[in-house]
């Protein structure tokens, strides 16, 4: 293999705490199940999961409700066990980002939980359809030069780890907030990021232990809290 494309939350950021406290609260609001409009917002942009849990509002107008409850929450999510050792073990320019997410809070979150930004990154304002469509994945790989037979995915979410089989990547899915059986697209399965970093450096062609808690090559040390660098 030669790159990685990872999702943000819940694979890089422990922010799904966090997610689930706001999307609680707007269902509140809106007189909605929470429980059932929690489970509809895994990998996708909020517009779709509005357009899915409650067709008669504007989604337009519900994100900027959201988006209200996500300043009140602030951007300080923990990076997730293991993240910030597996980041610096990759080589610079072999992996990316690819969420659902908006790039500003995306980059104020790396920023607060010191982890490095790589030079690719996709969007969920970069893609006319979000995933489960496999869209970003293939940009990804693209703006990388990388065949994505030739890419590994990262992801915790059906839509997400859908969209990374779909574009014809080998997913590991992490089951931290859903089980192997509702994963069907991913070749592999670990409960966390940390349980997979030893596999996924092995699947690279990589030395060190990364996540596990070994040294890698590529990136070098950690970020500075508040200062996102570059790989």
């Amino acid at each position: 293999m030669d790159a990685v494309l990872f999702d943000v939350d819940g694979v890089l950021l422990d922010s799904l705490p966090a997610y689930r406290r706001i999307w609680e609260a707007w269902a509140r609001l809106r007189g909605l199940d929470a429980e059932h409009v929690w489970h509809r917002t895994f990998g996708r942009r909020p517009e779709d999961t509005v357009r899915e849990v409650a067709p008669a509002l504007d989604p337009a107008a519900e994100r900027r409700v959201l988006n209200g409850l996500m300043h009140r929450e602030g951007d300080a999510f923990p990076a997730a066990d293991g993240a910030a050792e597996l980041l610096a073990a990759l080589r610079p320019g072999s992996w990316a980002l690819v969420t659902s997410g908006s790039r500003g809070p995306v980059h104020r979150r790396f920023a607060l939980a010191g982890l490095p930004l790589p030079r690719v990154q996709v969007y969920g304002e970069d893609v006319r359809e979000a995933k489960p469509h496999p869209g970003a994945y293939l940009l990804a790989a693209r703006r990388l030069g990388v065949d994505p037979r030739r890419c590994l995915v990262v992801e915790d979410a059906p839509a997400g780890v859908a969209a990374g089989a779909a574009a014809g990547c080998t997913v590991i899915g992490l089951t931290l907030s859903h089980p192997p059986a509702a994963l069907p697209g991913a070749a592999r399965c670990a409960p966390s990021l940390r349980a997979a970093g030893a596999e996924l450096l092995e699947l690279l062609g990589l030395p060190g232990e990364g996540a596990g808690g070994g040294r890698g090559r590529g990136a070098g040390g950690g970020a500075v809290a508040g200062q996102p660098r570059s790989v």
